[in-house]
């Protein structure tokens, strides 16, 4: 199965002979680069461009297009190479945009030879660069991955190269420029852009709705795991999100508005309006009622952040036929005063309501289907979807199998706070969680002070870890906690107080220092089986349940090599069944540098109060996400503990 990946996010490689492939919907350089153990690029002949276009196991494209394939053979590349980075640019200097922020997210994939496509990438959140380093593939203990980066470069090819550590990066990057001019001189021309006959359908299936993820930018994206299947339920009325090429407008002389009608294109005779469908819950195609339950969710969120972008497309395409007409107006003498030019403005901002309003028309439309959807579908989530709030949990018992996702909250937009959509991610985990306890940049967060904060984090990473607990059979998920000081005592209680945990808190240096220790032997060891062949070789007595960390308060109690161990969990960690929830402040950490800029980015951020920080990968809307919250005065937590602990108690007779 393709493995959706979204920054940060490794996967490992089943064969070393590979295809890298681009689709960029704009002309894009392609190159590859060679680099040591240490990430280094140690000279020109490391690297594969259209000036250069073949090294020892790499062979790229040697002009911008706007998709490439690059052959990639891992076991031909010198042995002294430990990373393969996959760079994009766009060839500035030769006319068009000059920053990806301007064009659709690039779309990565690394396939096997025979086309089946591996792992893939959407290098999301990208606004004033030029060039950026989309996948990296390197080589871990005689072991190939390929990881998502998504790292960009407002300085364009020149800064990613001196990144890297060459010398004389702007000489080569002027060369690599050149030679790519040279090669558009020589292309021919693309056709005239075809007007769309028909809309956007909707996207079908990566793997799961909302896995925020952190990224070095302000607006990590969401996890993206779609279903399995399409949802059938799509508002029909939702436009795809691109707005309408406006055609040339007329000479300015004319004094008349600009007409936006395409000359050769008949108006399509209304259809006649149909009843939405009556929403059901469960109505996704799906094996059982949870994965039809998801894949409805899944596509739920699809409809909103559409039929939102849709809205907002429409909007700014009103704004923008607006000024185009005020600009035809004041650029005309003889309208510029006087009755005509009032008239002029007078039906050109008439024009601007108008298709403001039938965008808000549809928009409602949209929305109250999708609030009618909701409105079937909660009561029906089962308890791993539910939210605390929920009777499902007045009814729960210990499943005997997991669940295919878990609910960390909700998601929702401004254009309807209202309607909010579960965040599902997949389990088990595919990667960490990451409880912001920084003060944020949130109005909720503004309201709270430090310590305030601090606390909410904690009890929200409590909550997250009872409902992982909740949703494991009995012996299948084991949760240990990192609180060196001591300071969690309170928020860590309910789990404390039902015995749910594989030990006490670990307390102090040594604490630390010994929980990571055995993690990452276990790491290493269910790695090594694996890659003998004998998964059933492990010593006796290993506990080979899901385990999951609560680091609280980081980087309190760790010293350098206990960080190390960290980064190396977060890391490797998923793969094999060990994960991590920090409960952190990254501005607490800043004195290691960049050193933690990675483990940040490898995990998934949520936070302990509402914030607007999670993107979608398609059209990058801001989503709000809600963390879960208990009913006040409820004791639902006590209640589904002390039946965990009662499941975990007989399964061990």
């Amino acid at each position: 199965m393709t493995a959706e990946l979204v920054r940060g996010q490794n996967h490992p490689l089943p064969d070393t002979r590979l295809e890298i492939r681009v689709s960029a919907g704009h002309p894009v350089v392609a190159g590859a680069t060679l680099g040591d153990e240490a990430g280094r690029v140690p000279g020109v002949e490391w690297i594969a461009h259209p000036g250069s276009p073949s090294l020892p196991g790499v062979e790229v494209s040697q002009q911008a297009a706007a998709d490439h394939r690059l052959a990639v053979d891992l076991e031909a590349v010198p042995a002294a190479v430990h990373r393969l980075s996959v760079l994009l640019a766009l060839p500035v200097g030769v006319g068009g945009p000059t920053r990806f922020g301007a064009l659709a997210a690039p779309f990565v994939a690394v396939t096997g030879l025979d086309g089946t496509e591996i792992a893939s990438y959407t290098v999301t959140g990208l606004d004033r660069e030029s060039a950026v380093v989309a996948l990296e593939l390197y080589r871990r203990q005689g072991a190939w991955k390929v990881r998502a980066m998504g790292q960009g470069y407002e300085g364009g090819l020149a800064a990613m190269l001196g990144d890297q550590g060459l010398d004389r990066p702007a000489d080569l990057a002027a060369s690599i420029l050149e030679a790519v001019a040279r090669g558009l001189a020589r292309s021919v021309s693309a056709p005239p852009p075809r007007v769309p006959e028909t809309e956007r359908v909707r996207h079908s299936a990566p793997s799961a709705a909302g896995e925020p993820m952190a990224a070095a930018d302000s607006s990590p994206t969401l996890p993206v795991t779609p279903p399995p299947a399409s949802h059938p339920s799509t508002p029909s009325s939702a436009p795809a999100p691109s707005a309408p090429t406006p055609p040339t407008p007329q000479p300015s002389g004319t004094g008349g508005p600009i007409s936006y009608a395409h000359p050769r294109r008949r108006p399509a005779a209304p259809e006649p309006r149909q009843a939405p469908p009556v929403p059901v819950a469960g109505d996704a195609s799906g094996w059982s009622m949870d994965e039809r339950l998801y894949n409805q969710v899944w596509g739920m969120f699809e409809d909103l952040a559409r039929t939102t972008a849709a809205y907002r497309s429409a909007c700014d395409f009103a704004e923008s036929r607006l000024d185009k007409e005020l600009d035809s107006v004041l650029s005309d003498p003889r309208s510029r005063i006087g009755g005509a030019g009032d008239a002029a403005r007078e039906a050109a901002r008439a024009k601007h309501d108008e298709l403001t309003a039938r965008a808000q028309e549809a928009l409602d439309r949209d929305l109250a289907q999708l609030a009618a959807e909701s409105e079937v579908v909660e009561p029906a989530l089962p308890a791993a979807y539910a939210r605390w709030d929920n009777p499902v949990w007045h009814a729960y018992r210990v499943p005997m199998e997991v669940p295919m996702a878990l609910r960390l909250g909700d998601l929702h937009l401004p254009e309807c706070t209202d309607l909010r959509i579960p965040m599902l991610v997949r389990l088990p985990l595919e990667r960490g969680l990451w409880v912001d306890s920084g003060r944020g940049h949130s109005e909720a967060a503004g309201l709270l002070d430090e310590t305030e904060t601090r606390r909410l984090a904690l009890e929200t990473a409590v909550a997250h870890a009872a409902r992982l607990l909740a949703v494991y059979p009995p012996g299948e998920f084991t949760v240990h906690v990192l609180d060196p000081a001591g300071s969690g005592a309170t928020a860590l209680a309910p789990l404390v107080e039902a015995g749910v945990l594989a030990g006490p808190p670990a307390a102090g240096a040594a604490g630390v220092s010994a929980v990571l220790a055995k993690l990452t032997e276990r790491v290493d060891l269910v790695q090594m089986a694996l890659r003998a062949g004998a998964p059933d070789a492990l010593p006796p007595g290993m506990d080979t349940a899901e385990q999951l960390l609560i680091v609280h308060d980081f980087p309190h109690g760790f010293d350098d090599r206990a960080v190390t161990q960290l980064r190396y969990l977060a890391d490797e960690g998923p793969a094999v069944g060990v994960h991590l929830m920090m409960v952190a402040d990254r501005e607490d950490a800043s004195a290691y540098g960049p050193v933690l800029d990675p483990l940040w980015r490898s995990l998934l951020r949520i936070t302990p109060v509402p914030d607007d920080h999670l993107a979608d990968p398609w059209v990058g809307h801001a989503w709000t996400y809600e963390p879960p919250r208990f009913p006040p005065g409820s004791r639902v937590l006590a209640q589904v503990l002390a039946q965990v602990a009662e499941a975990r108690r007989q399964w061990g007779r």
